[in-house]
């Protein structure tokens, strides 16, 4: 097929085609993992196969798809737009402001209990979610800087820009039906596909307990891609709050320190600094959101002649 050779199918078609290329993709890798002769259990065996399988589930669909669907496949992905320096900096302090509040967000709902009739799914849940953070806290273990380097590219850089390709690059889009808006006023659609995606997004990750920040996030990344119209935002964004755990992990685990001090800050003794964070992020988001619409606003007057 030629570039954009599918332009004109429907949003649906489009999604099952990314959907039929990504479950492909992802059993054809874990196929080839299993007859593969190496240690499966080993730290660095897991670590590859995590860099293989991101790669096909959510770094390479996206470009493919996109080939596909445009003529002109990277604007199609809203990654040829780049903002101006302000939106970058805003970004990076409302995700560092954000952290406390992340951290509050996620100690109620981890503290969330279902019906009794539903204990033994809510047992199995706290299972995964503990498996999850044991792997984790595998992965993130270890000294140096190449450790830290290495970590970071694959926790940090590597699912900020696959994840953003996929649930705000392609499904985002496919999901609202239009060009990308770009600080002016969202239609009703637009939001739901924004919220939408952010659900999926979260539970995709099959960690119930930890469902709602991520989702919130998730609806945050959703919001910053359609006021700026550039995906380099929300792949910022994300790449700012896993660098950050990361780096966090990496000095404590280098001096002896509790683990367990990066997920509680916001939290307990320091419940106030999660309010405050709360209070300060919602009105960055604010104030970014403000900017946002008075550029695009001044461009539109610019590019109409008035």
């Amino acid at each position: 097929m030629t570039k954009g050779h599918l332009a004109y199918t429907s949003d649906w078609l489009k999604a099952l085609l990314w959907f039929g290329i990504m479950i492909f993709l992802t059993l054809f890798v874990m196929a080839l993992w299993t007859i593969l002769p190496i240690d499966h259990q080993s730290t660095p065996s897991l670590k590859w196969f995590q860099f293989i399988q991101t790669c096909a589930t959510f770094f390479i669909p996206p470009f493919l798809v996109a080939y596909l669907y445009s003529p002109q496949p990277v604007s199609w992905l809203q990654l040829d737009r780049i903002p101006q320096w302000s939106f970058w900096i805003a970004a990076m302090f409302i995700m560092l402001i954000a952290l406390p509040a992340i951290n509050l967000i996620a100690d109620w709902n981890s503290r969330m209990s279902l019906p009794e009739v539903l204990k033994p799914l809510e047992e199995l849940m706290r299972q995964q979610e503990e498996a999850a953070m044991a792997l984790t806290e595998r992965f993130l273990r270890g000294k140096g800087i190449e450790m830290l380097l290495i970590n970071i590219g694959l926790m940090a850089l590597l699912p900020a820009m696959a994840e953003e390709l996929t649930f705000r690059g392609v499904l985002q889009r496919l999901a609202a039906g239009v060009e990308s808006i770009g600080g002016t006023k969202l239609t009703k659609r637009q939001h739901i596909s924004i919220w939408g995606i952010a659900i999926v997004f979260s539970a995709i990750h099959f960690q119930f307990f930890g469902f709602v920040p991520r989702m919130l996030l998730g609806a945050l990344f959703g919001y910053m891609v359609a006021w700026t119209g550039s995906l380099w935002i929300p792949i910022l964004m994300h790449f700012t709050n896993n660098a950050v755990t990361v780096i966090a992990y990496w000095i404590i685990y280098n001096n002896g320190l509790n683990p367990d001090t990066v997920e509680s800050f916001g939290t307990g003794e320091t419940l106030w600094l999660g309010i405050i964070s709360c209070v300060i992020t919602v009105a960055a988001v604010y104030l970014f959101w403000r900017r946002s619409r008075t550029i695009s606003n001044a461009s539109s007057r610019i590019s109409g002649g008035n």
